[in-house]
């Protein structure tokens, strides 16, 4: 009878776990996604006015924005399975 209620508990604490670990994710691909649109955004603009600061161009930052964009898309299509239970 012990172990039921041991085992109930730990499931339990195990769901909130999985639970804290899906609103950090939805947290992360929140800022993903507003960072890559930052990036290609700051790298247009970089790259309309001609501004290089030292070796980083717009183009590099533009690109960097949409890898970093395709890669948040992989996440969002196929999230991770937080289901410990």
């Amino acid at each position: 009878m012990t172990n039921r209620i041991l085992l109930t508990t730990l499931e339990d604490f195990a769901r909130l776990i999985a639970e804290y670990f899906q609103d950090i994710w939805g947290f992360l691909i929140f800022i993903g996604t507003a960072s890559s649109f930052l990036v290609v955004l700051i790298g247009a603009i970089m790259l309309f006015v001609g501004v290089k600061v030292e070796k980083t161009t717009g183009r590099e930052l533009i690109l960097g924005g949409i890898i970093l964009s395709i890669i948040i898309a992989y996440f969002t299509l196929y999230p991770p399975d937080f289901d410990l239970v």
